[in-house]
């Protein structure tokens, strides 16, 4: 039996090594009868990453890295460390030490009763307060969008099993929200309790902007009820003209007294332009996630990579 450790990595070099040295102690201390592979995914790093990427690599064979050509975000570098991760059973982690290793048993131990993805639910977040109600706030707001009855949620740190990590692979959309996939293929999914670890060095990725845009490419890409929405404010639309032009018929048929009001008149034309705006905008972003998928792109490009002695389909990824 195998297991691979993905970790994507952007700009993490004080947490690298500290990162590997926990992770080797639960490898050899929980899983003793198992192979293993930690797979590193620097995604565009600007810092020292690599280079110590680099001298891991050199003292341990079973630490493999992909380093990409230029950043190409957090969910692609997920997505790259599973085309590559050989193992029967693969764990999705940060590189920030908030997933923390010791945890991993925990994830694992029900697979054991038969799951077949099994996600961190994090407990005592470290995270600040506005972040914590803008997560709530995401998840209730998707949950409801979405018709699917699928699992979705915000934790990237979860064990899964091969089999679907390959029907993961299948997808290869170009925005891509990775937990919405994991919970799409299906599968029995369970959450566990675990500890959130706090972040020692360096700061968050993720700011407002980044949230916002994981937030849209979720729910544009799991959900067309924005579509749908758009017919309903139409319909709504004409309901309330037909309402204003009954009112101005029977004021002027039975009173003889026209509607006077222009400044109301500008104001909801106002009202009305911003909104087609608004709807136009909405079919936009989904009209241009049509066109990058037209384009067929790959996801990523592979600048170098270390310790994958020859893997085979690692070539097309590559940029020479």
């Amino acid at each position: 039996m195998k297991i691979s450790i993905v970790i994507p990595i952007y700009n993490e070099e004080k947490n690298i090594s500290e990162l590997y040295r926990r992770l080797k102690v639960i490898l050899v201390k929980d899983f003793p009868s198992f192979d293993y592979e930690i797979l590193y995914v620097d995604d565009g790093s600007n810092d020292d990453s690599i280079k110590y990427l680099n001298d891991i690599c050199l003292l341990d064979s079973k630490v493999k890295v992909l380093q990409f050509s230029r950043n190409f975000g957090h969910h692609i570098a997920i997505t790259a460390g599973l085309d590559f991760a050989e193992g029967d059973f693969v764990v999705m982690m940060d590189g920030d030490l908030q997933d923390q290793p010791e945890e991993i048993i925990k994830l694992y131990s029900k697979i054991e009763e038969g799951y077949h993805v099994v996600f961190g639910v994090r407990q005592n977040k470290k995270f600040s307060f506005f972040r914590r109600f803008f997560s709530k706030c995401f998840l209730k707001l998707i949950n409801f969008l979405i018709k699917e009855k699928i699992e979705i949620n915000t934790e990237i740190f979860r064990i899964m099993t091969k089999q679907v990590v390959l029907e993961i692979k299948k997808l290869r959309e170009q925005q891509r929200y990775v937990i919405g996939i994991v919970g799409w293929v299906g599968f029995r999914h369970i959450g566990v309790l675990v500890e959130h670890g706090e972040r020692i060095y360096g700061e968050s990725k993720y700011n407002l902007r980044k949230q916002l845009i994981l937030a849209f490419d979720a729910i544009f890409s799991f959900s067309d009820y924005l579509l749908r929405f758009i017919t309903y404010i139409g319909f709504l639309f004409v309901l309330l003209s037909f309402i204003l032009l009954f009112y101005i018929l029977f004021k002027t048929l039975i009173f003889g007294n026209p509607v006077q009001g222009w400044t109301s008149i500008v104001s909801v034309i106002f009202f009305v332009g911003g909104i087609q705006i608004f709807l136009l905008g909405i079919i936009g972003q989904y009209l241009g996630r049509v066109y990058l998928e037209v384009k067929g792109r790959p996801l990523y490009v592979i600048k170098n990579n270390i310790n994958f002695h020859g893997q085979k389909g690692l070539e097309k990824f590559c940029d020479s």
